[in-house]
This record gives C-alpha cells, sequence and structure tokens, in this order.
C-alpha cells in the first residue's frame, strides 16, 4: 500500500514538473542567462523555437542584449519568435486592452487609464477634405511680403477622444505582417497618393488646433515673394518622444504637458505626395484628433 502511494505521487510529481516546464516564458534575462551558461548558440536558439516568449525588443534593449553577450544569431531568433508570437496571437486581439503587448488592430490608440479598469480607446482619423487661406490682406497690401498662410480645416468643435492628463500616453500599431498600417490599402492611417512606407511615430507631426464656430484649423503651409512652403511649419510643431516596446508597436507620449485644447496626429506629408496636398485643397488628409481636458 505504501509502495503503491510512493509510485503515486511519483508520477504525482512528474507531471507537475512537466506542465511547470511546458509553462516556462522565456524574457530577456533568461535568454542571458542562457547564453552566461555557456550552452552556445545552437542549443539557446533551439530553446527560444521551443518555448513561450515575451522578449522586449526596442532599440534599447537590443544594444543591452549584444552588451550583455548575446550573439546577433540569438538575437535575431528572439526578434522572430516575437514577431511569429505577435501573428499567432491575430485571433485574439484586443481592441481595448490596456496591455501594449497584447496584439491590437492597427491604428493609433490613447491610454485611458484614468477610467476604471484601463483601456486602450482608438482614435478614429479624422478626414481634412478642406482648407483655407489666411492674411490674404496683408499679403495683398505688401505685395506678397508678408505671408499667407494656409489651412487643414476640420469639421466639429471637439474630439471623440478626451484625456484628463496634461502628457497622455499613445500606442501606434504598425501590423508588420500585412504592412496594413504602411501600405497603399490601409483604411487606418494611408493618405491618398502613391504608394508610401509609414513605419514610425517620426513621420508623423503632433498639432494643437486653433478651435473656431464649427470647425477646427491648424497651419499647413505658408507663401510669400521667398516661396511657398507645405508641411507643418516648426514652430507649430509639438515635440514628443517615441520608444518600440514590440515589433511594430511604439510608446508615444508628449515632451511637455498639453494645455486645455484640442489636438492631433498629422502625417507629415511633403509637397507633391498627394494630389493637392496642401495646395488647392488637402487631398483628405487624415488626421488622427484627441482632446485634453483636465
Amino acid at each position: 500500500m505504501n509502495r503503491g502511494i510512493f509510485v503515486a505521487g511519483l508520477c504525482l510529481a512528474a507531471c507537475v514538473a512537466t506542465v511547470a516546464a511546458r509553462a516556462e516564458t522565456l524574457n530577456n534575462d533568461s535568454v542571458v542567462a542562457l547564453v552566461s551558461a555557456g550552452l552556445g548558440d545552437e542549443a539557446v536558439i533551439a530553446k527560444i523555437k521551443a518555448s513561450p516568449a515575451q522578449y522586449r525588443l526596442s532599440t534599447d534593449d537590443l544594444i543591452a542584449l549584444k552588451k550583455s553577450g548575446v550573439s546577433g544569431p540569438v538575437i535575431a531568433a528572439m526578434i522572430e519568435a516575437g514577431s511569429q508570437g505577435i501573428t499567432s496571437a491575430k485571433a485574439a486581439m484586443s481592441a481595448d486592452s490596456p496591455d501594449p503587448l497584447v496584439p491590437h488592430p492597427s491604428g493609433i490608440y490613447m491610454l485611458v487609464d484614468a477610467a476604471q479598469p484601463a483601456r486602450m480607446a482608438r482614435i478614429d482619423p479624422t478626414i481634412s477634405n478642406q482648407s483655407k487661406t489666411g492674411g490674404i490682406l496683408g499679403y495683398a497690401f505688401t505685395g506678397g511680403i508678408a505671408s499667407l498662410s494656409i489651412k487643414a480645416v476640420i469639421p466639429n468643435v471637439s474630439a471623440r477622444i478626451v484625456s484628463g492628463k496634461a502628457r497622455p500616453i499613445f500606442y501606434f500599431y504598425f501590423d508588420e505582417a500585412n504592412r496594413s498600417l504602411s501600405q497603399a490599402g490601409a483604411p487606418s492611417l494611408w493618405l491618398a497618393g502613391p504608394a508610401t512606407a509609414i513605419t514610425s511615430p517620426n513621420e508623423f507631426s503632433l498639432i494643437q488646433f486653433d478651435v473656431k464656430k464649427d470647425r477646427r484649423e491648424t497651419r499647413v503651409g505658408s507663401m510669400n515673394l521667398g516661396g511657398a512652403k507645405s508641411g507643418v511649419m516648426d514652430r507649430d510643431r509639438i515635440a514628443f518622444d517615441y520608444e518600440q516596446v514590440a515589433p511594430g508597436v511604439f510608446k508615444v507620449m508628449p515632451r511637455v504637458d498639453l494645455g486645455t485644447g484640442e489636438y492631433g496626429f498629422l502625417y507629415s506629408v511633403s509637397a507633391g505626395s498627394g494630389p493637392g496636398m496642401w495646395g488647392g485643397g488637402t487631398g483628405g488628409a487624415r488626421i488622427f484628433d484627441f482632446a485634453i481636458r483636465p
């Protein structure tokens, strides 16, 4: 009887150990530990391919791995495994999970952590299908010495997504597998015009709107005797920082506090990148607008 209990106990222990081994999830620290143990690249890569993982793969993280002695082939295997992990989890995508490592449909999201529970709020693009000019009288009276400004206009006086924080956190999701955020067929961050790959938040400008009676405006160009300029002016651009938290996923935060008002992320197109983009019209430019109301 005692022998039977002992054998059953051994079997139970073996099962628990097997389940624990299968449940092991690799991360950056565990990969560094395997490398430090001297297992060799082939063994470490085999372990990476056979194990679930949750890696941190920003540029700084990759540099830290290299400094810790992790070889290029091992780092490449981690990146590949991380990318496959996001692709395989597409069926479990979430539209509002506050965890940035949970796959989301491509687009721009604001982290709304004042709500209970916290959630991600997707910012749908607002199309600017009209433009207006300002400073016409000054331009005319000075014979073109004074600048004439060109403004993009979007309807309504307020955005749908609102934050009560002066420095809200945003997440940009680029679909690395289907390139749906980066290619011409994408409905979310695509502007009219020739196919252009959008791969980084650095290609966007954060701007503040001037609120009028029934619309919002932002300057996107100017013209005088010295010539014409298209795109968001440097003095109108609000600086922000960003970091990659996973393949195709970027965390974005303004460098300064944002006062009460209306804001948006605008794709920084150059002259000629869309038909009539900043000239006779805004060419259907898309602006991902939000509001700050502390």
